[in-house]
């Protein structure tokens, strides 16, 4: 039986995995499901019908599913550990009808107060109405803007937590999203100490990666579909969409990298695979310590019942020949500036979230 079907088997079905020495076998099968026979000791158990399994739980049974969204009201049908939310998607929301009034609440609440503060009460609103739906963690980004200043940077994520805290949320259940320059690597490093949690994003580079890593950061996230996009237009006509797919995907790759890194170095840093385009993407991941995903393609995920198998591995990582990085600041400057696509994906992506983060301050002020 496939490892994936025997763990979900064992958290569906608890009244036939804490049968003491019980080892269940497929005895039939069909697309609706299969028939299990529970054997112990040679003699034979009941059978138990278990139907089929899709994608999105065989994929939980290697790696933490995390909802990429800020959509609070679609989280429950997917049943994510954690939830994510950047300024974008904050904006998509705010637009919608049946959140406009989050935003509005926030606003006649604090009318009055400083812009950046009623900013920071519309992104907690949300984080606290997903909190209300995920059991884990909810991720919320600190303004792009402040990408280059340190601390400017902690001083935001004093705000949110505090935020939160006085929401009665405890600070294990946030995770502080900053984007993966130098500057914010230094902010998440101090705000870790304080045991703030952070979410450094934006991240395309190994070097980024590393850089995190020895800050003592808690998750990265890495943008496995930007760089595909990078990679996909920097090739033109020649691009080969079938060739590049599965583990030969660019964005996969990366990210295959930095885990293997992680594990064979023991390093705690968790790595969450984001910016996904397609489900390929997602299930070359399985493994990953987590990956957050738009709900568009958890729903895909939950149509189809293709078997997953377990790409990533932390036994394997381990056993890898690998070689130990570190960077200084001076270094980390000149390995980003040597990846291009790692240094155009960054900028554009700092500049796309401050834009919004304009667009969000500007509903505010009208609201």
């Amino acid at each position: 039986m496939m490892p994936a079907f025997r763990e979900w088997v064992n958290r569906q079905h608890p009244q036939a995995a804490r049968r003491a020495g019980c080892n269940p076998v497929v005895t039939a099968g069909s697309g609706r499901g299969v028939l299990i026979h529970l054997w112990t000791a040679g003699s034979a158990r009941p059978a138990y019908f278990v139907p089929a399994m899709h994608q999105l739980d065989q994929l939980k049974a290697h790696t933490i599913v995390v909802a990429d969204t800020g959509n609070f009201r679609q989280l429950a049908q997917y049943a994510p550990r954690d939830a994510t939310t950047n300024p974008s998607l904050i904006l998509k929301a705010v637009q919608q009808a049946e959140y406009a009034p989050l935003l509005q609440e926030a606003v006649v609440a604090h009318r009055g107060e400083p812009l950046a503060d009623i900013v920071d009460q519309v992104l907690v609103r949300f984080g606290l109405e997903i909190l209300k739906v995920v059991p884990g963690r909810v991720s919320t980004e600190v303004d792009a803007r402040l990408s280059f200043d340190t601390a400017a940077t902690i001083a935001r994520a004093h705000r949110l937590i505090g935020l939160y805290e006085a929401a009665g949320v405890p600070r294990e259940r946030v995770l502080i999203k900053i984007a993966s320059t130098w500057e914010g690597i230094q902010a998440a490093r101090a705000l870790e100490r304080e045991g703030i949690h952070c979410n450094l994003t934006l991240l395309f580079s190994f070097c980024q990666a590393v850089a995190c890593g020895e800050a003592g950061v808690t998750l990265i996230s890495p943008f496995v579909g930007r760089i595909f996009d990078w990679y996909k237009k920097q090739a033109g006509a020649a691009w080969d969409e079938a060739a590049m797919a599965g583990a030969n995907d660019p964005g996969v790759q990366s990210v295959a990298r930095i885990y293997h890194h992680y594990k064979k170095f023991g390093i705690a840093t968790e790595v969450m695979g984001a910016s996904f385009r397609n489900t390929g993407q997602i299930l070359a991941l399985a493994g990953c310590d987590l990956l957050t995903i738009s709900p568009d393609l958890l729903a895909q995920l939950q149509a189809s019942e293709a078997p997953v198998q377990r790409a990533l591995d932390p036994a394997a990582s381990a056993r890898m020949d690998l070689h130990a990085v570190t960077y200084t600041e001076p270094a980390f400057r000149y390995a980003l500036n040597e990846d291009a696509m790692a240094t155009e994906k960054l900028a554009e992506g700092i500049r796309l979230f401050a834009a919004d983060a304009a667009k969000l301050d500007r509903l505010i002020q009208e609201a």
